[in-house]
């Protein structure tokens, strides 16, 4: 779908009053052929988390930012993980939330997410692995200049069934 204009949006740091929304995207059973995660965390979990990250992506290795459109409203959530400092890369995963789909919002929060990542993290590369089947994401990253540059064989399994991973690559620096 395309727009005249870009949704206006900002990446901010997660905080407390996050919990409610985060425990319903990690426990949306929908996303977990499309994430890592196969099991529902608890609040405790989620809530420690939050606590507990430093928010640097140096000691953390990950950093998880929250995207917000000009109301303040919680869009979705914006991932950076397996950062590896030595290569300067970092993997890349991006939640938006069902009402907010289709908006142009994943486009605006990953060209700002580039934004960050090369000039205040001076990271080289990002990349995304992402379910054949999950032709939205694909596009989506296709259209913001990944390159599809490996097929992962039965990467990722959705419960019932291995699905191909492709590996979209995006140079930064």
């Amino acid at each position: 779908m395309t727009h005249s204009h870009k949704p206006d949006i900002h990446l901010r740091a997660m905080e407390p009053e996050d919990l409610d929304m985060l425990y319903t995207i990690e426990n949306d059973q929908q996303l977990w052929g499309v994430s890592a995660t196969n099991v529902p965390y608890s609040r405790y979990t989620l809530h420690d988390y939050i606590a507990n990250a430093a928010g640097d992506i140096y000691t953390d290795r990950q950093v998880r930012l929250i995207i917000e459109n000009a109301e303040h409203d919680v869009i979705g959530i914006l991932d950076l993980i397996n950062f590896d400092p030595r290569h300067r890369r970092a993997e890349v995963g991006i939640v938006i939330q069902q009402p907010y789909r289709s908006q142009g919002y994943a486009q605006a929060a990953l060209a700002e997410l580039h934004r960050y990542a090369s000039q205040v993290l001076f990271i080289h590369q990002l990349y995304a692995i992402v379910s054949i089947a999950n032709k939205q994401a694909v596009d989506l990253f296709l259209s913001m200049g990944y390159q599809h540059t490996a097929t992962l064989r039965d990467w990722l399994y959705d419960g019932t069934a291995y699905h191909d991973g492709l590996m979209l690559q995006l140079q930064l620096l």
